[in-house]
């Protein structure tokens, strides 16, 4: 199974350093079957690029949790066994939990197939998207559209080789 771990540069740095995803619990997204219902698809790929979407939502949550990392979303594309996935069936059709999963151990890095990222182009909305996080949240429509404004940049595809010069 294909699941999409969000974090940031320094946390891909730490990874990196590690050679695993972790520690444990690591919150992922997935195609899960509330995220199949949800987003009415057949379709494989648009699929995973929801649940891509969600972990890069909750990437932007983590940068803004950390002033000092750099504003870019960082997503990381493991593929693991079905069984290492567990997922809330009873959350299944609260909207902030589409797609949420959770892997019970770390995830060798090995295991990565892909990492996404913004480009730098996309660090002074997501900076704003950081900033405006917790106002939106409270329900500031500016803030949100704000918010979704780091959604118009399409976040970036990288080998595995590239992660040393994407955290260098």
């Amino acid at each position: 199974m294909r699941v999409y771990i969000p974090t940031t540069l320094p946390g891909l740095a730490e990874a990196y350093k590690a050679g695993e995803l972790g520690p444990a619990p690591l919150d992922a997204f997935a195609v899960t079957p509330s995220l199949r219902e949800w987003y009415v698809s057949d379709d494989i790929e648009e699929l995973e690029y929801a649940a891509l979407t969600r972990a890069a939502q909750a990437s932007l949550r983590r940068l803004a949790a950390d002033p000092d990392a750099p504003r870019r979303r960082v997503v990381v594309a493991v593929d693991v066994a079905d069984g290492a996935v567990a997922f809330d069936p009873d959350r299944g059709l609260d909207p902030s939990a589409l797609g949420a999963v959770r892997l019970a151990a770390p995830v060798p890095l090995a295991r990565a197939a892909a990492v996404h990222a913004d480009a730098d182009e996309a660090e002074r909305d997501v900076t704003a998207a950081a900033d405006a996080l917790g106002a939106a949240d409270a329900g500031d429509d500016d803030a949100r559209f704000t918010v979704d404004g780091a959604e118009d940049h399409e976040l970036l595809w990288y080998a595995t080789q590239e992660i040393p010069a994407l955290i260098a």
